[in-house]
């Protein structure tokens, strides 16, 4: 009876697998808003009936692709992270999360481009999205407690709601972390997702295309706008 368990759940997990790389393929030719399960079930030759004891809506099924890649940039990021001067980590996960961003842009845009109409992700896909700020707050929790960071002469924010909203997350990631050190951490995460996104979407076509030389300028700003030591 075991064996026989042991061998249909591989099976179940194989055949999700094929689920899930059949929906990332029509995420690629027809977008996020154009996914369906029919055209899933129809690629890999599945009735539609079959293929909703797998993923019983079109929203379950975003909702595993959404996690899976927003896993799989934080496995890149964590991966690059191998210790070592703060700065020198900084510009490792951040190439990092460029790097797979150029690899995955369907995935990538999936994640960090515009909301799927009509789909509201479940809470399941929070812990996975934490993944990457954490990993960049840990660099700058780490170079605080080796006394390391310049915390520079930034007022704490002015904003009762956002210093609340500071309080919050540094008890989350980086408790003891001052309300304009962690605010500077928040901003270099928004404009590295910013850069990244308009490098992805064509924005800088034109200007500065191609962009490596700009990521890593930008990058090596944003390191001593944190106050990470050169």
């Amino acid at each position: 009876m075991n064996a026989g368990r042991t061998v249909r759940e591989r099976a179940r997990a194989e055949l999700t697998r094929e689920i899930a790389d059949a929906a990332r393929r029509q995420l690629a030719d027809v977008g996020a808003n154009g996914l369906s399960l029919r055209a899933v079930a129809r690629e890999l030759g599945m009735v539609s009936s079959a293929l909703y004891r797998y993923f019983p809506s079109r929203d379950d099924l975003l909702t595993a692709l959404i996690v899976e890649a927003y896993e799989a940039v934080a496995d890149a990021a964590e991966a690059a992270d191998r210790g070592g001067p703060p700065a020198d980590r900084w510009r490792a996960v951040c190439a990092a999360i460029r790097g797979w961003a150029l690899a995955h842009p369907h995935e990538y845009a999936l994640i960090y481009g515009s909301p799927v109409p009509g789909y509201q992700a479940p809470r399941t896909t929070v812990p996975p999205a934490a993944r990457i700020p954490l990993a960049l707050v840990a660099i700058v929790r780490d170079a605080w407690t080796a006394g390391v960071l310049d915390a520079g002469d930034d007022p704490p924010p002015a904003s009762p709601v956002l210093r609340a909203q500071l309080r919050e997350v540094a008890e989350m990631a980086a408790p003891g972390l001052p309300d304009a050190v962690l605010a500077r951490a928040l901003i270099a995460w928004t404009q590295l997702f910013g850069m990244i996104s308009f490098e992805l979407f064509g924005q800088l076509i034109g200007s500065v295309d191609p962009s490596e030389e700009f990521f890593a300028h930008t990058t090596e700003r944003m390191a001593r706008f944190i106050g990470l030591p050169a």
